[in-house]
This record gives C-alpha cells, sequence and structure tokens, in this order.
C-alpha cells in the first residue's frame, strides 16, 4: 500500500461477480466516503456501492525473509 493510499484509507467499491470489486474513490474520512456515497446512489441507482475501510498490512523484514534466526 503506497503512502498516499495509506492517507485515504475509506474507499467506496463496486462489489463485482467472483469476489472481485472495483474501488470508485478513496477517502480520508467516512463522513465523506458516505456523502460520495449517496451521491453516487441518485445518480446511479442500478449498481451496487459499498463502503469499506482498507487495512491492507505493511510488509516487514520479517516476512519478505522466511528464514528468521531464533
Amino acid at each position: 500500500m503506497s503512502y498516499k493510499q495509506q492517507l485515504f484509507p475509506w474507499c467506496i467499491i463496486n462489489p463485482l461477480p467472483n469476489m472481485h470489486t472495483r474501488i470508485v474513490g478513496r477517502f480520508r474520512s467516512r463522513s465523506d466516503a458516505e456523502g460520495h456515497l449517496q451521491v453516487l446512489r441518485r445518480l446511479i441507482p442500478t449498481l451496487s456501492f459499498e463502503i469499506m475501510f482498507d487495512v491492507t498490512p505493511k510488509e516487514t523484514d520479517s516476512e519478505n525473509n522466511p528464514e528468521t534466526p531464533q
């Protein structure tokens, strides 16, 4: 996850078949995401949208190197 994505953790997604998703927008706060979600639902009522909090863990050196000394 890039630094810019960490600054905007709230996402509006469009769920697709087979458990795929499309990120429609990223926001700093949940209230911003909810406001945009209301507008999207009015403009495009045929599609479904959801709000989610994107928590992608950062990679650490121990995860990159499976052979850690003990």
